[in-house]
């Protein structure tokens, strides 16, 4: 019975260590980044919206997405700035690139359709 208390005790460290931790020091990082935004800087929302900030309030940002075109989001959806470089993984690991797309071929013209 010991044993098994011992065991438990080590997956609740190891759980803590390697989940809870890191993820409590990125929400950390994030709102420290979303507390020190201002207007006029270039950001990213969590849906890939690019755009400048054009007006904060405590919750809101208004983003300029286009000459004119302006889209109000909710300020914790800001994610990160555009043009940075890729943040460094805290624990040293390497970020993997991100693979290329193969081509696919165009369908749209009816090349491929058989009747059956």
């Amino acid at each position: 019975m010991e044993i098994a208390l011992i065991y438990f005790a080590v997956l609740a460290v190891a759980f803590f260590l390697l989940i809870v931790r890191p993820q409590r020091r990125r929400a950390q990082a994030h709102r420290m980044f979303v507390t020190a935004l201002e207007v006029g800087d270039e950001v990213m929302t969590t849906g890939g919206i690019l755009g400048t900030i054009r007006s904060l309030d405590d919750d809101l940002v208004d983003l300029e997405v286009a000459p004119g075109t302006v889209i109000r989001v909710a300020r914790m959806a800001v994610t990160q700035p555009v043009g940075a470089e890729v943040p460094e993984v805290p624990d040293g690991r390497d970020v993997p690139d991100v693979p290329e797309v193969p081509d696919v071929p165009d369908v749209s013209n009816g090349a491929g359709d058989e009747e059956r």
